[in-house]
């Protein structure tokens, strides 16, 4: 039976009750869940279990940033409002949204880390939990939203999930287990920093699951596209640290993926996440020597596609460690010094409120007169 403690709390499932007596009442009626959406959710088998399920729950509100076409928004839309929720959906690019960003000085790249910013500052307001995932799990439950709430019943601040990246006979959850993990041994082995041991004791530190006082949420400064999950444990750590922070089970969960090669495949993210966890060592104390990291951060990715094999032949799963080298290679060519910081503010300082993006995020609503977010 498997009960390790990490240097944060780990909340396991061990067989029983995943949520024994002894919470204090229902945290679902005092949460907001951001579920970020693009095109590729809208109408998708994944996204609608999600929402079904969200619906058994009747959580205080469902924020769902959207970034979709002016000729897709409207029918996504629709489709989002057939599901029986307290569901606010936000059009992240629409163009009196971009416009005010732009005059607020807050113009630059979109992707998810702006969209769940966006849907940061609303959450906040309506719930005393903010919980956020992805929409692609095709196993989602609606367990674990109470799962991931459960920590901040018992006074952590900062919750996040982590479970098995099995699918289809093989290993997935590529990009932790071939950059993210070597390259956090790889510094581990010259630097003793706090954030170092923070960020190594997640047993998935790049799921997209996580949960945290509305007091956290508004204090998170998201990067702007990918690198959210990274960006959110630089801010957990910094307001919530070891002993507000917990990880708890979440079983086996089954995704869409994405292909290696490219902008928009992990090739392409592991530039911005690695620039972003760089950015977030870089402030907790870690100076890289990054002439020799990327040869470094190769030998240990070699050392672990060993121990991969291994536990996969030992489970019978395929295992193609050519191409876990190669994908080795490709992520290695990533790494380099983080570059300028484009995070966006935190709420409690941002130059726009939340019921301006409320407003601007939603053309088909006619503003209220004398409205406080009206500008």
């Amino acid at each position: 039976m498997e009960y390790v403690q990490e240097r944060i709390a780990t909340l396991h499932d061990l067989g029983g009750e995943p949520l024994a007596t002894g919470l204090e009442g229902d945290p679902v009626g005092e949460t907001a869940v951001v579920v970020p959406m693009t095109d590729r959710e809208h109408e998708s088998p994944a996204a609608a279990r999600v929402l079904a399920e969200l619906e058994s729950l009747e959580p205080a509100a469902v924020v769902v940033p959207v970034r979709a076409s002016p000729a897709r928004i409207e029918p996504f839309r629709e489709w989002l409002e057939t599901f029986s929720l307290s569901i606010e959906v936000l059009w992240c690019n629409a163009p009196a949204l971009e416009e005010r960003l732009a005059d607020a000085g807050l113009a630059g790249e979109t992707g998810k880390g702006r969209d769940v910013w966006l849907a940061l500052g609303p959450a906040a307001e309506a719930g005393e939990y903010v919980v956020v995932h992805d929409a692609d799990a095709r196993s989602y439950e609606a367990d674990h939203v109470r799962r991931l709430l459960a920590p901040l019943t018992m006074e952590f601040a900062f919750s996040k999930g982590y479970y098995a990246r099995v699918e289809r006979g093989r290993l997935y959850g590529r990009l932790f287990r071939l950059f993210y993990e070597p390259l956090l041994r790889t510094l581990s082995a010259r630097h003793d920093d706090p954030i170092l041991e923070y960020c190594g004791a997640f047993r998935y530190a790049l799921a997209g699951e996580f949960a945290m006082t509305a007091d956290l949420a508004e204090r998170l400064r998201p990067p702007r596209t990918w690198g959210l999950e990274v960006g959110t444990l630089g801010d957990a750590f910094d307001h919530a640290g070891f002993a507000g922070t917990a990880q708890v089970d979440l079983g086996i969960h089954e995704h869409d993926h994405r292909a290696v090669d490219g902008e928009t495949g992990l090739e392409g993210m592991s530039r911005t996440v690695g620039s972003e966890l760089l950015r977030v060592l870089e402030a907790g104390g870690v100076d890289p020597d990054y002439e020799t990291l990327p040869a470094r951060y190769r030998e240990t990715g070699r050392e672990l596609i060993a121990q991969y094999r291994a536990d996969a032949v030992f489970n019978g799963l395929a295992y193609d460690p050519e191409n876990e080298r190669d994908q080795l290679e490709r992520y290695a060519d990533s790494i380099g010094p983080p570059g300028p910081d484009r995070r966006l503010p935190r709420w409690l300082d941002a130059p726009i409120d939340a019921e301006i993006v409320r407003e601007r995020a939603r053309p088909w609503h006619t503003p209220r007169v004398g409205s406080a977010g009206s500008d």
